[in-house]
This record gives C-alpha cells, structure tokens and sequence, in this order.
C-alpha cells in the first residue's frame, strides 16, 4: 500500500502492469485506471490472475513477456507504465526502458520501484533472476537516456537495509522467510515510512521513480 500511494497521484487514464503476478499490487492500481492490461508471463501465477479480475470489463490479462507486449504495442498508446520489482529482472533495461517511452504518449508516466544499492545483492538475489539492484545515479542515468523527465527519484526503505544485509547478503539465505517477513511489515515499514514521511533518507533498500516520457523524444 505504501508503494501505492506514493504513485497514485499519477496512475491515470490507460495503461499496463507489467509483471503483475498474482494482482497483490494491481488491486490497487486497477479502480484508479479507465483501462489496464496487466502483464504476466508466468503461467502457474496468470490463471489465478486472470480469475482474480475476470469480472472487470477494464481489465485485460496477458499472458505475455514484457518484451512481447511491447514489441505489439502501438507507438505513444498509454497514459501509464508500472513496473515494481521487475526492471532488475531484465537484461536489456535500456532497451526496455526505450520501449516504455515508445508506447508512451507524451506526457505520460512511468512508475517503477527497483532494489537499490548493489552492496546488497545476494545468493538469494542471484537465485530469483535478479540481473542487478540499482545504484541512483545510474537509474537516473538510464531513464534519461531512454527519453523520460524525472518527476521524482527517492531511496525507500531506510530501515530495511540492515536486516535484508544480515540476514540475506551477510548470512547467505537462499529463500525468504515469510515470519521475517511479516514481522518487519508490522514493525519496521510504519516506523520507517513515518520518517520517510518527514524527510527523505539519502540511501535506501529500494529506489521509487516517478517519471515522464518527454514530449520531445525522437525514436
């Protein structure tokens, strides 16, 4: 829900979630858009996502890779892109990152959340298919080569960057351990979202972009 608010004021018009998963984050996005395509190419995680919305005409689930979905996508066809925890996952991001301001009109919005700070990553990383986590600099760099304005660029997650080292970089786990989870849900995201609320940390677990495709960008 925090990752939510903080791209609601931007979620608008039609547009598409790409790595949707099983709709966690996208029953969030989708009463705030006229029209989304939620993109999913897992097919044991697209079935239940697919039941999930099966009743909402605004709604259309694809069983597809991001890469698919854009190459059949018309040009400057979306008002929205969200990707949370997926742009790590993809080799070419700058190839991607051109495809979203393709699709794209201009003026629209990109929405992604990605894993800062490489000192981070992990065998539990490497598992996942986790080509990278981002340092900000290079973000930034990758999104204005790709033809976006950045509207905002913050670490999130202050808190979360001691446990996830210990108990992840330092200590080597290789799945996630759903009690640790839950706990740092109910303890550490109120506590760290409340000072995130008051002032913005300088580095994070994680890197939140709200960004806008240019309406000068030349393919």
């Amino acid at each position: 829900r925090w990752i939510v608010e903080s791209f609601s004021p931007y979620l608008t018009g039609t547009g598409v979630e790409f790595g949707a998963g099983i709709g966690a984050m996208s029953q969030w996005f989708v009463p705030a858009m006229d029209q989304i395509d939620l993109v999913e190419p897992s097919p044991n995680l697209v079935d239940r996502l697919a039941r999930r919305f099966e009743d909402m005409p605004a709604v259309r689930v694809k069983s597809e890779s991001m890469e698919a979905y854009l190459a059949s996508q018309p040009d400057e066809s979306l008002d929205t892109v969200v990707l949370v925890n997926l742009l790590e996952h993809i080799n070419d991001d700058g190839a991607a990152l051109e495809g979203l301001a393709r699709i794209l009109r201009p003026g629209g919005y990109a929405l992604i959340f990605v894993p800062a700070m490489p000192a981070l990553y992990s065998r539990l990383y490497q598992l996942l298919g986790h080509h990278r986590r981002y340092p900000r600099r290079n973000l930034a760099a990758g999104v204005g080569k790709a033809g976006f304005e950045i509207v905002s660029l913050k670490y999130f997650d202050f808190l979360g960057i001691l446990p996830w080292w210990l108990v992840n970089t330092l200590g080597g786990k290789e799945s996630f351990d759903p009690k640790l989870s839950v706990l740092y849900d109910r303890v550490g995201v109120p506590v760290t979202r409340l000072i995130e609320s008051l002032v913005s940390p300088p580095i994070g677990k994680n890197l939140l972009l709200v960004a806008r495709r240019s309406p000068s960008h030349i393919e």
